[in-house]
């Protein structure tokens, strides 16, 4: 398959959206409107997806990808990193490609990447391709087998671009995770979720599996919109990385396959909308966050719950849609503008802020960065959108530090 690279996609868009090198500067220094904040979000997802997407779509992605760890750890790392990129990247990727074709620049630009995704897909899943993800050898595979499930999840459109025995392999490996026994934490999720898609897209997934994993999070549920991550409380964003987003979506998969009922899904969201609450103040007025906790190395993806709250039009009533976009804005210029944030070829390097090695732990590695793509979830609403269209708005960080008056902050008891 002839390379495709973002700069020659965007040829027929406005220069606005065009990326130069990996590491070149900003092409907006200060966000002005709506336009620009769509225009910077979508430059910026399209350059961290462009080296997984491409390469793998040409069998390339284990030659090409640098499989960075900090921790000594490379080694055992390299079976598991490639389907760690594809999953995370399709995660955060797939509501922009389930937008609706249109003849616009962008619209144009999305038809090809749903071409690429689905050429990365196929070859990722086929058993004859050199570049055949490992679904089954140790742990890890579970996890991001789950995440490619929650990216096929959000984009029907993706699951039918691939042909039919394309999805029979993606139906193949996703069983084939059934292998790995999932930790007593939030890993109970990654089962729920591969079992999801493949009820969606089956209409037959373990239901056990996915009864299971709800149980014990309503079992682990702490109060005021957090959940533990097994049964003791974990002081970091796991709420938002994982346990959140996948408990709404396979709940909802559920409740859409009458296999669940509707206030489930309510008492979730209640709690999720909290939890977004919580999220959006964590954002100071720089757009820096509390770095604290594990796997800060996913940058912002530390705000998916935020994210998806927003793509799924749930935001609590206190947040508009403009202050959120504008916020998650600046965590994005935070945490993927610094310099060393990709290497000379375009890939992630391990990092918060930059190129950080020693911030990643033993099960960090080049692949496992991607996950940053799920802050980016917004991107499903179209440019007509409140979130999108709306003129920028402070925050409340940026409220409060700023002298300005706001409401006061209360818990929840559901």
């Amino acid at each position: 398959m002839k390379r495709r690279t973002f700069a020659r996609l965007a040829t027929a868009l406005p220069l606005s959206l065009t990326v130069g090198e990996p590491n070149a500067k900003p092409l907006f220094s200060t966000v002005t409107t709506a336009a620009d904040d769509r225009a910077y979000w979508l430059q910026t997802l399209l350059k961290i997806a462009d080296p997984v997407l491409n390469a793998l779509a040409q069998n390339r992605l284990k030659a090409t990808m640098p499989v960075e760890s900090a921790s000594g750890q490379q080694d055992s790392r390299i079976a598991v990193s490639h389907l760690e990129a594809l999953g995370r990247t399709m995660a955060g990727l797939a509501p922009w490609l389930e937008l609706s074709a249109d003849d616009s620049a962008e619209g144009r630009l999305r038809q090809r990447y749903l071409a690429t995704a689905r050429q990365a897909i196929a070859n990722g899943v086929n058993p004859q391709s050199p570049d055949f993800l490992n679904f089954t050898k140790g742990g890890q595979p579970l996890v991001d087998a789950a995440f490619l499930a929650h990216g096929l999840v959000r984009s029907p459109r993706l699951w039918a671009a691939l042909q039919a025995d394309e999805q029979a392999n993606v139906v193949k490996a996703l069983q084939a995770s059934r292998i790995i026994k999932p930790g007593y934490s939030n890993w109970l999720l990654f089962t729920a979720m591969v079992e999801a898609a493949l009820l969606k897209y089956t209409g037959s997934g373990d239901e056990v599996r996915m009864d299971y994993a709800i149980r014990q999070h309503q079992a682990w549920y702490k109060g005021d919109g957090a959940y533990g991550d097994g049964p003791d409380f974990h002081w970091d964003y796991y709420n938002s990385y994982v346990i959140q987003p996948m408990l709404l979506d396979v709940v909802q998969v559920l409740v859409d396959a009458k296999k669940a009922d509707k206030s489930l899904y309510e008492t979730v969201l209640t709690r999720a909308q909290r939890y977004a609450m919580v999220q959006e103040r964590l954002i100071g007025p720089d757009g820096s966050f509390a770095a604290f906790g594990r796997s800060l190395a996913y940058r912002c993806g530390a705000f998916q719950l935020l994210a998806q709250t927003a793509l799924q039009k749930n935001l609590p009533t206190e947040l508009s849609a403009a202050q959120v976009r504008s916020a998650l804005t600046a965590v994005i210029r935070r945490t993927m503008d610094a310099p060393g944030t990709f290497d000379a070829k375009g890939w992630l390097q391990i990092g918060l802020c930059g190129h950080q090695p020693s911030i990643g732990e033993t099960y960090i590695s080049t692949g496992s960065l991607y996950l940053c793509s799920v802050a980016f979830l917004p991107l499903g609403l179209p440019p007509s959108d409140p979130f999108w269209a709306a003129p920028a708005t402070d925050w409340t960080a940026k409220k409060i530090w700023s002298g300005q008056d706001i409401t006061t902050d209360h818990a929840i008891k559901t």
